[in-house]
Formats: C-alpha cells, structure tokens, sequence
C-alpha cells in the first residue's frame, strides 16, 4: 500500500472525523477512534472512504 504521509496527515474517518491510520499488512485506513472503530479498505492504492464499505474492527 502506498499512501504519501502527508495525505494520511489530512484523511479523516467519513462517519466521525477523526484521524486515519494506515494498517499496511492489511491494506486499509483504521479510525483512531476507540467508539467508532470502523476499518476502510485500500484498493489500488486508492483509500475506499465509504462508510458502506467499511468494517468494524
């Protein structure tokens, strides 16, 4: 997965604004948040930020 830092600096999770990590054994963008806790996958290095395509983790 390649991700440029400075846009995981500005990624933010849809459902509640937090910030991004980046989970790159997996491919995919974790939300900081402990009460959220949705997962985004990454697919062709292209975060998926939809909140219909996300997992719980």
């Amino acid at each position: 997965m390649k991700i440029d830092d400075w846009l995981l600096d500005i990624l933010a999770c849809p459902a509640c604004k937090s910030p991004l990590r980046a989970v790159p054994e997996a491919d995919e963008l974790a939300c900081s948040s402990e009460s959220c806790g949705l997962v985004y996958p990454v697919r062709d290095d292209i975060p998926v930020l939809l909140v219909d395509e996300a997992r719980r983790a």
